[in-house]
């Protein structure tokens, strides 16, 4: 059984909320995410060379954190390929300590347009890791039945 919901256009509107959602990040999903991409960049698994560059450790791959937010948009729509469009910028870096705990992201997002003709809506999406904003510019637009 899914534990994803589905929205209507009809029951949605400019200025509402999505539920809050943290997701954590460890170094298990770093190595994942590396061997599914491809990119073993040495700063996403290396505190030492990470240190060596100006880092201050191990940080997840952009593009991990990117995914992180269509996560978002897609579990909340309930269907991933509702999601027509996503583009983000980013903004800062996502540091993954080498513990137990790891990181933690949350995902907020906001309803800020919609569209009669395509029946989309519009989702700004904010990002934040340690009380600093990783995605600027997150955006994503979804069909919606």
């Amino acid at each position: 059984m899914s534990t994803m919901t589905e929205h209507t256009f009809d029951a949605v509107s400019v200025g509402d909320e999505l539920p809050a959602t943290a997701y954590t990040v460890q170094r298990i999903n770093l190595v994942q995410y590396a061997g599914a991409s491809g990119d073993f960049n040495v700063i996403h698994w290396n505190d030492r060379i990470a240190n060596a560059v100006g880092l201050p450790g191990v940080i997840a791959h952009g593009m991990y954190t990117m995914a992180l937010g269509g996560r978002f948009v897609s579990e909340w729509v309930g269907d991933p390929g509702a999601v027509a469009e996503y583009g983000v910028r980013f903004t800062s870096m996502v540091p993954v300590p080498d513990d137990d705990a790891g990181a933690t992201v949350e995902f907020s997002g906001t309803i800020s347009a919609k569209d009669e003709e395509r029946r989309t809506a519009t989702v700004d999406i904010t990002a934040v890791c340690n009380g600093t904003k990783v995605l600027g510019k997150a955006q994503a637009v979804v069909r919606l039945p």
